[in-house]
């Protein structure tokens, strides 16, 4: 019998606004808390497993607003990525990042145990550390991000 492992789907909304006066985008991140992953690193406002009978689209809006408490508008596929840690076969991970640019009601820390701050940052100035696979996708948001792309491998 082969073992097969599982693949983990995930979905992440980076919300981006104008920074204004010809500066770019400002991206919205969460400072992970008691997660057990990542504690201490900025991530995506928004983020999550998705769950079974939804689409990536469906997830990042369910975590949208179960973490920063809005609704959000249109949203833009922005990669998907393969991943996995040091190739280990139970940590395979299948990513889905999207965009979003326009949303209902003002995003705040919905939950406080889990998240240790909320802010806006340049994506020319991303505040340290972030979370890794996230940082390779913001780094590449303004000059084209691949439609496929893998991390860890």
């Amino acid at each position: 019998m082969i073992d097969r492992f599982r693949v983990v789907p995930a979905s992440y909304v980076f919300l981006l606004r104008p920074a204004g006066a010809d500066r770019g985008d400002e991206v919205l991140l969460q400072l992970r808390q008691h997660t057990g992953y990542m504690d201490g690193h900025w991530a995506a406002a928004a983020a999550g497993h998705v769950e079974r009978g939804e689409t990536a689209y469906d997830a990042a809006r369910r975590e949208a607003r179960e973490e920063i408490g809005v609704d959000l508008g249109d949203l833009s596929f922005l990669t998907s990525m393969q991943r996995t840690q040091h190739a280990e076969p139970i940590d395979e991970r299948i990513d889905f990042f999207l965009t979003c640019r326009s949303w209902a009601g003002a995003p705040r820390i919905v939950e406080p145990d889990k998240c240790a701050a909320l802010d806006w940052f340049p994506l020319d100035a991303l505040p340290d550390p972030v979370v890794p696979h996230e940082r390779f996708v913001l780094e590449r948001l303004g000059t084209g991000v691949e439609r496929y792309t893998t991390f860890g491998f």
